[in-house]
């Protein structure tokens, strides 16, 4: 069998990968996925089973179901600051569904995307889907992870055609300020560059973070650069509602109208059960979330501390999202042999800061959205993996 260029090209990504490993492994405490451990809320499954008794389980419109694109509508205007109308929002198979819908209606083989490093591993996977190319942007710690606009124009081209930012940030958890997000928008504008934002985990922003660093739209700073932005967010994390693959991306009506059919070229809608779903989380009461966030919250601080007792192990205060990035640089081994070593000889799965691109090299990254449990687990194996 001769596989196409475009499927050689692509590969696994590094948490994929030790999500692999791990299964042939016993007794393994999973801090490698972002993935809550709570179940959604009562209202949401009700929801789901209804529809299902209803016989609401039928094809529906490539673009989602029209009261739910409108519960998004409310929340985008509610929480975000941002107008868009219901022809300016399609519902995808989770975010990654969006994250490529959007590539493949504005990116051209041969273009170039700008994406962060480190980055969500699927960027880099998602921009080589659509033939085009990616540039990687660096974040550095002493920065706090967050992006220098200087750098990020040094990079761009004639083919440059987008750029991609998230924040709350995977897998370093920094949260953006609004300069940041203030100085990006203008760079985007100078050079006509379409922004794609990712902000699952827009919500998850802890106490330490003051009033200005909140959490900031890009798409709510002016109506010039809403024409130039696709806003992408999920229900997954918020909802934890991770298997349910709701999605969505708010832009100008043209792009949205392109998306709406390359869904219904390469998957026709999204799962319509789901859909219903969706609606009874965004619609109903949003205590689930705030509990959810203070249990992460506490979580955040306990990992922390227990971590600090580690030898070689010195984390990076997260702002927002639920990951630790860890600097395991003064240990002396490269993040892919450190991950693979912790799983094989502590049974506890992370993923290595080299997953997620090159300046992700000397990091690894943990999931708090586990359980205190597992956390304490977790913290006592790797104590005395290497503190020994």
């Amino acid at each position: 069998m001769v596989l196409s260029n475009k499927a050689q090209g692509l590969k696994l990504s590094g948490i994929r990968e030790i999500n692999e490993l791990l299964q042939k492994i016993p007794d393994v405490i999973r801090l490698e996925f972002g993935e809550p451990d709570f179940d959604p809320p009562e209202h949401v499954k009700k929801a789901a089973i209804d529809a299902i008794l209803q016989g609401k389980g039928k094809y529906v419109s490539s673009a989602g179901i029209p009261e739910l694109r409108r519960a998004i509508v409310d929340k985008l205007k509610s929480e975000n600051n941002i107008n868009y109308d219901i022809s300016e929002v399609v519902v995808t198979n989770g975010a990654n569904g969006a994250i490529h819908y959007s590539l493949e209606a504005i990116v051209n083989e041969g273009e170039e995307v700008l994406i962060p490093d480190p980055g969500w591993a699927n960027y880099e996977q998602a921009v080589k889907a659509i033939g085009a190319k990616p540039v990687f942007y660096p974040l550095y710690e002493e920065d706090n992870f967050e992006p220098r606009v200087d750098e990020i124009e040094k990079l761009i081209t004639n083919k440059t055609k987008a750029i991609m930012i998230n924040s709350p940030n995977n897998p370093t958890g920094a949260v953006y300020s609004r300069k940041t997000i203030e100085d990006i928008a203008n760079l985007a504008l100078q050079h006509n560059l379409f922004v794609l934002t990712d902000e699952v985990y827009e919500k998850f922003i802890y106490e330490e973070v003051s009033s200005e660093n909140k959490h900031v739209s890009i798409a709510s700073l002016n109506d010039e650069i809403k024409q130039k932005t696709l806003t992408i967010n999920s229900l997954s994390k918020t909802y934890a509602m991770t298997g349910w693959r709701i999605g969505y991306v708010a832009g100008p009506q043209e792009i949205m109208s392109a998306i709406m059919k390359l869904i219904s070229a390469e998957e026709s809608c999204v799962n319509t059960i789901s859909q219903y779903a969706a609606i009874a989380a965004l619609r109903g009461p949003q205590d689930f979330t705030n509990r959810m966030i203070h249990a992460f919250s506490e979580r955040r601080k306990f990992l922390i501390k227990g971590l600090s007792e580690v030898r070689g192990f010195k984390s990076f205060i997260p702002k927002g999202a639920f990951y630790l990035f860890v600097n395991v640089k003064e240990l002396g081994m490269d993040s892919y042999s450190l991950a693979i070593k912790i799983l094989k000889e502590a049974h506890v799965a992370l993923v290595h800061g080299s997953a997620f691109g090159k300046n992700g090299e000397g990091y690894l990254r943990l999931s708090y959205a586990a359980s205190i449990k597992d956390l304490e687990e977790a913290i006592k194996r790797l104590t005395n993996l290497f503190n020994r």
